[in-house]
């Protein structure tokens, strides 16, 4: 049957329009937020999230500073995915941040697809926030892991909460992972949990069908050396290879 959706989000960003630009327009600025590595060349926005491609995305609309817009070419099924960034200046270096994810997902459990997705979004735009809020024109290096394969997903939410000492909710100080570090807990809803650090932007996300993922973004290479991606990897593998 399939389901056209459209999922709006705004906030208002402590960044100029300028900042903003940048962290949606250029891939540098997009590794520091979104999800795996993006470029953004010859008018085609190019996506790898851990070993997997994305569809590439073809920029529609660039008013530097006003609107950017990209979207994947419509499937067969009728698949397609866009995005649409407003940004509007409010004075006294603050701007209005509106993104629109529109598309259509195919099949007649589109359901469980929407609603991976929409919480996915949410995190990612809580994340831009946060990146322009916290870590404006720094670049950060991607970490993208994934753990053991997931069969019980409330079991699974509950042992990485242990991990963390306890259900945590936006504000609660964290320590955590290999290492380990330390942080703040800046988002969480039923699919994800993000935690931002002085250096590094710590996430956790329910993998669609699929395994608990690490997507974290390590600012001004802090810890972003050889052999970072699997140490969180052993670190993902340790509570939930037991549960498999």
């Amino acid at each position: 049957m399939g389901h056209e959706f459209e999922l709006p989000q705004e906030a208002l960003v402590e960044a100029d329009p300028g900042e903003v630009w940048e962290a949606i327009s250029t891939g540098p600025g997009m590794d520091s937020w979104f999800m795996g590595r993006t470029e953004v060349t010859g008018g085609v926005v190019r996506t790898a999230f851990g070993g997997f491609a994305l569809p590439e995305s073809t920029v529609t609309a660039a008013e530097p500073g006003k609107r950017f817009a990209h979207g994947s070419t419509r499937g067969e099924d009728g698949r397609f995915v866009a995005y649409e960034f407003l940004i509007e200046g409010r004075g006294r270096g603050s701007t209005h941040v509106r993104l629109v994810t529109s598309g259509f997902l195919p099949g007649d459990d589109w359901q469980d697809e929407f609603e991976a997705m929409s919480r996915g979004m949410e995190m990612y735009f809580a994340t831009l926030v946060e990146r322009l809020g916290h870590f404006a024109g720094r670049a950060a290096t991607p970490v993208t892991e994934f753990g053991p394969p997931v069969g019980d997903w409330p079991r699974a939410w509950e042992l990485l909460h242990t991990a963390l000492g306890g259900p945590p909710s936006p504000g609660d100080r964290v320590r955590f992972g290999p290492g380990p570090v330390e942080g703040v807990v800046y988002f969480r809803n039923s699919q994800t949990l993000g935690i931002r650090a002085d250096h590094a932007i710590y996430r956790f996300l329910q993998g669609f069908h699929g395994p608990m993922i690490a997507a974290h973004l390590l600012f001004d290479d802090a810890g972003a050396g050889e052999g970072e991606g699997e140490r969180w990897r052993a670190w993902l593998g340790e509570p939930y290879a037991q549960e498999t």
